[in-house]
């Protein structure tokens, strides 16, 4: 018995290891088909589902996009020196199974969206993401950005943080749509 669960749970390890290997973009279309999903739900800005989130599809596309931008700004600004690799049972299992459960965490201040949310501002953030996403290949490995709860990541588990948090919310975006 103990011996077929240590079997079981070798291979769910490996093939989560191999869905993760070949599901992972090329660097040259890193987050292309997500940013091309914001800039397609614009038109649906302000489409309101309260069963499904508090707020409008426009707050989690400028949300999403704060947070890309802000996480390529303090990769850019790290120092790679600083970087100390620490184990995360939270980050593990985020990335682990490429999920963030909902209404679990608090966003910070400084990646909420305004109170009044333009088009034009999501416009911009969207072109200033494209930019930022296209440089990360570039940094240094060790570029590191602090998160409140996957603490300190360095790059390679920031952009794997972009994807995820990105995809959580376009999710509830599509959730937000459904009739």
């Amino acid at each position: 018995m103990k011996k077929t669960l240590i079997i079981v749970l070798i291979l769910s390890l490996v093939i989560v290891g191999v869905v993760n290997v070949f599901s992972q973009p090329s660097k040259y279309n890193y987050m292309k088909s997500e940013l091309n999903k914001i800039e397609e739900y614009l038109i649906h800005r302000d489409s309101l589902n309260k069963e499904v989130s508090r707020v409008a599809v426009a707050w989690h596309l400028d949300h999403s996009l704060k947070v890309i931008n802000g996480i390529c700004d303090s990769l850019q600004k790290s120092k790679p020196t600083a970087y100390k690799r620490k184990f995360n049972m939270a980050r593990t299992f985020s990335f682990t199974f490429g999920f963030i459960p909902r209404g679990r965490a608090q966003s910070p201040k400084s990646v909420l969206p305004p109170d009044t949310i333009k088009t034009d501002d999501i416009v911009s953030q969207l072109a200033i993401a494209r930019d930022k996403l296209s440089i990360l290949d570039a940094l240094d490995d060790k570029s590191n950005f602090k998160h409140p709860v996957f603490n300190q990541l360095n790059k390679k588990q920031a952009k794997k943080f972009i994807e995820i948090h990105t995809r959580h919310h376009l999710k509830i975006v599509r959730d937000i749509l459904k009739e």
